[in-house]
């Protein structure tokens, strides 16, 4: 190939190369945007961990929906920030677990030993509430108005402060 016909073919590429890459830079690679927030939480029911009949969206109240497993080493991870959350800002935001892909007596057992910061969790054995949410995978969790509207979503755990700060920023919720 002459050195004019390779620029011809070279230069196209690269041009749309430095497209896709200035486009990527300055994003975070976890950052997966949602098509639900904006948007109502779908209608999931089931029963909990209890076996009692649940369904959400629960409204009237800001919810954390909070997607974990006993298998998942980051739940365990962010576990303690969820669990601080819920103690302080339980009379103002609902704290919901969605138990994905996961079997009824290790989670059980995962709660005992660890802490429930939960009002209940729905057992989703299958992974149909998870489909309905779009999860990705555990852990993730919702931020969800009084009104039933997914306003956020975090993919990944929780460290450091940064559910306090979620809340604060979402909600408005203080001390």
């Amino acid at each position: 190939m002459t050195g004019r016909r390779f620029a011809v073919v070279l230069l196209p590429l690269l041009v749309v190369l430095g497209g896709v890459l200035y486009l990527g830079l300055g994003r975070d690679p976890k950052e997966i945007p949602s098509p639900l927030i904006g948007k109502p939480l779908p209608t999931v029911s089931g029963v909990d961990l209890q076996g009692n009949p649940r369904q959400l969206p629960l409204v009237g109240r800001p919810m954390l929906i909070n997607v974990w497993a006993s298998w998942c080493s980051a739940c365990a991870v962010e576990h303690p920030a969820i669990i601080q959350a819920a103690r302080k800002y339980s009379a103002q935001v609902d704290f919901v677990g969605i138990n994905y892909r996961d079997n009824k007596p290790d989670s059980l057992r995962w709660l005992t030993r660890l802490g429930n910061p939960y009002q209940w969790s729905l057992e989703d054995s299958d992974g149909r509430a998870g489909i309905e949410l779009g999860v990705y995978g555990a852990p993730e969790s919702y931020f969800v108005d009084a009104r039933g509207i997914i306003v956020d979503k975090k993919i990944g755990p929780f460290g450091g402060d940064e559910l306090d700060d979620k809340l604060h920023e979402i909600f408005g919720i203080t001390n």
